[in-house]
Order: structure tokens, then sequence, then C-alpha cells
């Protein structure tokens, strides 16, 4: 068996051999007389491993093993001329016939020489190609006929020149691109004139495996293997302008590095000479700053090995300036720095008296906290949530309690975040990675323990980024955010004495378990009397200084205001208001600055042409003349308001019809109510007949809005009784309850908003459930003492209070026994 030893000028190129000291050219002549001469039928059959010889191409081989040697020996001592054939599997040592390829070439020993090391070498050059018949030997070696095979010539036409001229071009290209093949190989290929030389020369020494090489020999037509070869020099010329790109890159790269190098120890020296920062320098700032920072010893450690690691850095390389920067923010951070909390109790009082009037249970909340904190000073900060409509103050609050306090103030707006990074922050290895919001309010505030306002946390997303208020979870919790971790920071921080207050307008979109961590504080909407007030002691003070005007130039009395807030605003808070007396403000300040003569104090009819047309209606209370008409009071987001809920009949089947773009729970408290009643009918004294001989319609004005919600319930059923009763309800009455299938009165939510709209609208009497008598409690007496308030748990308490004794004149018995015929007693 042979073994090759490369011939292909080091395969890194692959075009020809560096080694070789000569290059065979082959004329015209030559090759035809090569053609021409004759050969053997039977040959003795060498097998190459790792090439194909092709014919007129000169080459030399390695033979190791006793078989090959022998043959090599026998066949100089005779005519030279051997059959040459690589094998299919490389991986074989000793190939019999059938592993053999079928095209082999008629090879001449040009040399055979014995090498220091023992094996033996022959230079030899192909003929011709034959194709294997039937083998006659197989020992001491193969031994077969063979079958001469003939090549198809083409046409020497302008085609097949240029394919040759390709080729040759693209040769040379190659060896110009590759540093190890020597200028002579190039030579070599501009003077071989024969076509079928110059592919073979080429096919033999490209980078091509043995597979292809093979693949070339076996093609019968010489233009085909011309097109074969072209294909692989253009792939071969393609790898090596992409290798020589590489090389260049990285030296180019290499060459910069130590540019930047030298010219960094350049900088370094003059920043020296110039009393300047030079990196050792900042790396020692750093340490001096660390020695004044009260750390914890897990932060201290981290530190220090931050900045041994900064100090073994390149200052040139890309992540110095990241670990400076990283080093800085620890450095920035308040690890263990406080701000003295101001336990007077009074002076806090009366600063948060100032600052916002009403919300009397967050105040106190908060004078509490003074109190238990003045007495057991680590005590835990209490983690707050106002809820409440827009405008009522939720957010200022904020500042207002840091200042009672004497703490820093912090505020991080949560609305619209969907990314678990923008509280956790972003790992280092991450390009422009930087903390999260938390840690980065801590660095702003300057102290560990300032007041943090999570502005609007009902309003927080998720999407593919993470979910930021499962992140917020470790924030809120008490018992774990002494141990706050921040994925850019690494070291645990201690978050337990941050004072955390929330705010939202609802609950409902609010995470269960982060619901939970918080103290729920219910910021309620303002009366009318509440409004005034705030308008005179905040809002008014803040407009005129804003636009410049002093407090003689305009005056707004409490009559003004009160038409200001009915007919211009209709919210909970005071935004909307204080837009309103920006600009009656702003119609007072452009007279003054036109030297208009104007009354300073305002009147309705100032209002009216300053702002125009009232916008709203009041909500006031209609008349129930028919029967079927109830008042009944609800919740919005903007405050308390008042509906009514209108029960019509009309003949049919009994079919309940519902308009008024009602929701799904509002349309439940409709079947409801329907269900119950026709269970209770004789309690009621109805004609149980009734409900199968009239369609009852069920209609919620204002159908543009959309309602929903379960308080509608008892007012609901008072709407069906009456109608079918035929009994009115009693004037200047309203309700608001939820309704069960077994007649109880449940208690439902807003009933501050709702008391204030029932006085608005000049509601006497409003009926409740039992339940809710605490929540009436926490109004003040001042604003409820025109109201009466009936307290229920059962339906029929609320028709015994709600329906006068009376019927309406024509009344639905005459209408039943004329369609129906029938007497109801």
């Amino acid at each position: 068996m042979s073994n090759y030893d490369n011939f292909d000028f080091n395969r890194t190129l692959p075009l020809i051999n560096e080694d070789t000291e000569f290059f065979p050219l082959m004329s015209q002549e030559d090759e035809e007389e090569m053609n021409n001469e004759e050969t053997p039928d039977i040959l003795s059959i060498l097998p190459l491993r790792n090439t194909v010889l092709f014919p007129g191409v000169v080459i030399p081989i390695t033979v190791g093993r006793d078989k090959s040697i022998k043959l090599i020996k026998d066949a100089y001592r005779g005519d030279r001329i051997i059959g040459v054939v690589s094998q299919r599997d490389v991986g074989i040592e000793d190939p019999s016939f059938e592993e053999l390829n079928q095209v082999g070439t008629v090879a001449l020993i040009i040399k055979m020489l014995q090498m220091p090391d023992g094996n033996t070498t022959v230079i030899i050059q192909g003929k011709q190609r034959f194709r294997l018949n039937e083998e006659v030997q197989s020992e001491p070696y193969i031994k077969a006929t063979i079958q001469k095979f003939e090549e198809v010539r083409p046409k020497t036409d302008k085609e097949f020149k240029a394919l040759m001229a390709s080729i040759k071009e693209m040769a040379m290209q190659i060896i110009d691109l590759s540093p190890n093949i020597p200028s002579e190989a190039g030579i070599a290929i501009k003077n071989i004139e024969s076509s079928s030389f110059l592919i073979n020369f080429i096919s033999s020494n490209m980078n091509a495996d043995v597979a292809a090489k093979q693949q070339m020999l076996e093609v019968v037509n010489l233009h085909e293997r011309a097109k074969m070869v072209l294909g692989h020099l253009t792939q071969e010329l393609q790898m090596q302008e992409l290798k020589n790109q590489i090389q260049s890159k990285v030296r180019v790269d290499l060459d910069k590095q130590q540019r930047d190098y030298f010219l960094n120890q350049q900088l370094k020296t003059i920043q020296e000479e110039l009393g300047g920062n030079s990196p050792d320098l900042e790396i020692e700032n750093l340490r001096l700053r660390a020695t004044r920072k009260k750390w914890t010893k897990d932060a201290a450690n981290h530190f220090n090995k931050e900045i041994e690691k900064l100090a073994r850095m390149n200052p040139a390389a890309a992540d110095y300036s990241i670990q400076i920067n990283y080093l800085e923010l620890l450095l920035d951070l308040p690890w263990n720095d406080f701000t003295k909390d101001n336990f007077d109790l009074k002076r806090a009082e009366k600063v948060l008296e100032k600052e916002h009037y009403g919300l009397e249970k967050v105040k106190q909340r908060i004078i509490e906290y003074l109190a238990v904190l003045k007495l057991k000073h680590n005590m835990k900060a209490p983690i707050l949530c106002l809820v409440g409509p827009p405008g009522v103050g939720k957010t200022s609050l904020g500042k207002s309690i840091a200042k009672a306090l004497g703490r820093k103030y912090v505020r991080m707006a949560l609305g619209g975040i969907r990314d678990e990074a923008e509280i956790r922050g972003h790992r280092k290895t991450y390009i422009g990675a930087m903390p999260g919001r938390i840690i980065q309010s801590i660095k702003k505030a300057g102290s560990s323990n300032p007041v943090f306002v999570l502005d609007e946390i009902d309003k927080v997303g998720n999407d593919f980024r993470g979910d930021p208020s499962s992140a917020l979870l470790e924030v809120l919790d008490p018992e774990q955010n002494n141990a706050f971790y921040d994925h850019y920071v690494e070291v645990d921080y201690d978050l337990s004495s941050v004072m955390f207050i929330a705010t939202a307008n609802s609950l409902s979109s609010i995470q269960p378990a982060l619901l939970d961590r918080m103290e729920i504080i219910e910021v309620n909407g303002y009366t009318i009397e509440e409004k005034i007030e705030i308008a005179k002691q905040h809002l008014l003070p803040k407009q005129r200084d804003q636009h410049g005007i002093k407090s003689k130039d305009i005056s707004l009395k409490s009559a003004v205001i009160e038409k200001v807030i009915e007919d211009y605003t209709r919210e909970s808070g005071v935004r909307g208001l204080e837009k309103k007396i920006g600009s009656l403000v702003r119609g007072v300040a452009t007279k003054v600055a036109m030297d208009v003569e104007y009354n300073p104090i305002i009147s309705k009819t100032d209002v009216e042409t300053i702002l125009g047309p009232p916008i709203y209606d009041k909500d006031l209370y209609e008349g129930n003349e028919v029967a079927g008409v109830v008042t009944g009071l609800a919740w919005t987001q903007v405050g308390g308001d008042i509906l009514f809920i209108e029960a019509s009949l009309s003949p049919g089947k009994g079919k309940l019809s519902l308009t008024g773009n009602l929701g799904d729970v509002m349309k439940e408290s409709a079947t409801i109510a329907m269900a119950y009643l026709r269970a209770n009918a004789s309690k009621f004294n109805i004609d149980f007949r009734l409900f199968d001989q009239w369609d009852v319609h069920v209609h919620v004005p204002a159908g543009a809005t959309p309602k929903d919600g379960p308080s509608a319930g008892i007012t609901m059923l008072t709407a069906l009784t009456s109608v079918f009763t035929q009994r009115k309800v009693r004037p200047h009455l309203a309700m608001t309850g939820e309704i069960t299938l077994r007649g109880k009165v449940l208690p439902v939510g807003g009933i501050k908003e709702k008391i204030l709209a029932a006085k608005r609208a000049n509601i006497k009497e409003i009926i409740l459930s039992k339940s809710n008598r605490k929540d009436i409690l926490e109004i003040k007496e001042d604003y409820i003492k025109d109201l009466k308030f009936h307290y229920v748990s059962e339906m029929k308490e609320v028709i015994e209070l709600a329906l006068s004794k009376d019927k309406v004149k024509d009344a639905i018995e005459l209408t039943v026994k004329n369609l129906a015929g029938t007497s109801i007693n």
C-alpha cells in the first residue's frame, strides 16, 4: 500500500507545491506523442491513498509497505510503466481490487530514491487515463487488464478559449494572493500551451479532496472538466481573499491596541507632569473615598475585590470605564447614611394640615407612625397605598409627609413600566447596563431612609420581558426588603428604612400578592365644601403666584367657587377646578396688563363671561310622577353620581328587556330582581298572571355611558315592584345596595362619593344596607346633617320605605281586565 507525501504547494494555497524544484512543461506535440504511445493490456496497479495522478503531471510519492516497494522495484527494472489508481476509502491500509476506483492513470517511473529514514520515494509522471477491467493477480501485488479511456475534446471556439483564459487568470490571482507559493509557479502556468495539460496540472495541485479530484479524472468531456476546475478555483479564490481579509483585520486590531497602549503610556506621563489624574491616581482617589463610606461588611468586601480587579486592568481596555462607573456607583450609594427624623408631632400635624385640606385618615396614620417611631427607634417603615380618584392629592401628599418627617423625598412613576429590569437593573455583562430605578432613586435621594413614592402602581404592565409587579414584591415586603438585590449592584441593599407610599386609582389591576403587602388607605373625593376651602387656601394663591397677580387684584367668593365647581367641573379631585381658576386668573391678568378698569371681586356673570356657558348640568332630583321610576346612586372614576332607573310595562308574554349600555353584573341584578319578585309576588299583592301577560322594559338613561356593578340591585327591584303595583316612589328618595335571590340587601362601596352626589342632587332620604353604617360614620356630620338614612337588611323593608301607599290612577288591574278579560281582586 502506498502512502502519499503531499505535493500540493503546502495545500494552504493549494495550487502548486513550493517544495518542487522543477515544473515539467508539456507542449502540444509532447502531449500528442504521449497520447499515441502504446499501453500494455495488463498493468501492475499501485493504489494511492491521498492523491490522484493526472496525465502529464509529475508527482513524488513515498512507498513504505513491502508489497508496494516490490511493485516499484520490479517495474523500475523493467519498462517502468505502472498503473496508478486512487482507493475509494482512504482509511483502508491494504485495499483489494474491488476497493479501488475504476479510472486511473498510466504512469512512468522517472526516478527512484532511497531516503535516509528507510522509505522509498519515486517520482512518477502520468501518461494516459485507463479503466480497470479484470484482476489477473493479487499477490505479491495487484495486476489487472485495462481499457484505454478516450477523451472527448471540444472544438476550439471562443467560449472554450474564454473558459481557459479564465482558468489561467484565476490561477494567477490565487498565486499572487498566497505568500506560500513561489513566483515560478505563475511562470509555469503562463507557459503551458496545451489546454488539456493546463487543466490536468491545476486539477492535480488544487486544494480539493481525493473524491473531487477523482471525479475530475473520470470526466470524459474536456469542456465539462474545465468548468469543474473553474468552479473549484472560484471557491478557492474566495476563501483566500477572506483569509487575507481576516488576517489583515487581526493585524490592524493588534496594531491599534499597541498604538493605544503607547499613547496611553504617554498620556499617563503627561498627566503626571501636569498634575492630572493618571489611572493609578484615579484608583487611589476611589480608595480614599471608600475609607469615608459607612459600608456594610459585605459591601466593603465586594468593593475591595472590585477595585483590585480594576487595578489589574489595562486602562485602554473597553471594560475599564465600565468598572470605573460601577465602583463610582457603589461609592455614591448612601449605604448607612440616614437623615434624622423630626419627632415633633405637633409640627408634623401642622405641616400636614397646611399642605392638604381634609384627608384625615391619612394624616392620622402618619402621626401614628411618627409616634411609634419616637418611642421605638428601629421600627420598620410602613408601606402605604393611597387609593382614590385622580386629582385628590395622593402624589403631593408624599411631599408633605417627607416635609413633616424631615426626610428626603423621591418619586418613581410606574405607569407603563413593562420590563423587570426597570426595577432590578441589568447585569453588568450587558452593553449599556445600569442599575434599576429603585437603586437610582436611592442614589438620587442621598439617604437610605427617604419617603419613596411609587406613583400609579396600578398601571404597571407586563410582557415577554418580565413582570415588574412581581419584582416589586421584594421591594414592598418588610420581611425581605432589608436585602434587596439589584442585578447591577450585585450586593444586597437595605430598603427596610425607606418609607414607601404607593398611589393608585383602582385596586382591581394590582396583583393580589402585591396588594397583600401594602396597607390600603382610601382617599375619597372631596365634598363641595372641601373643594371651596381647597380653592381658597391652595389653588387660588398658587395660580396668583404663577400668573404674577397680587391678592388685591382678584377675589373669589364661596358662591362663585361653588358655581365653578358645579357648572364647569365633574370630578372627585380638584385638578379640573385648578385649571378653571387658572382661566379666571388669566382673564384678570389680561385686564391688569392692559390697564382696563374692572371689579376685582369676580361675580357669577364674570365666570360665565370668562369660562363660557356652563358645561355640566347639576344632577338635580327629578320628581317621580309615574310608577316605575327610582333614583339610584352610582360611583364613577370622577366621583359619585345619581342615576334614574325606569321600568315600564307593555302587553306581551313576560319578556324582560334591558337597555342603557348596561354591563353584565348590572344585567344580572335586573334578572335577580325579576326572579325575586316572581317568587314573592303574593307578599307584594301582585297577581302572578301579570308576569306572563306583560313585557317589562328596564332602561337606565344616558345610554352612551357604560354602566355596571351590583349597587343598583335594590333600585332595580324597587322599580319593578313599583311598576307592577303601580305605587309611586316617595319623593326625594335615593338608594344603593346589592340584592340576593333571598331578598337580602348587601353592602356596596363608594359610599362617601355617592352620599356627596345625593346631597348635590337635593336628595333628602337615602336607603342603605345596615353594613354600610360604618361608612357613614367616617363622614363629617356637618356634610350629612340635612340627610336622613334608612339602614335595611331585607328587600321587603326597602319596598315599605320606598313605595307610597296610594296607587296611580288607571291602575294596572283595569288594564289587565280589559286586555285579558279576567278580574284581578
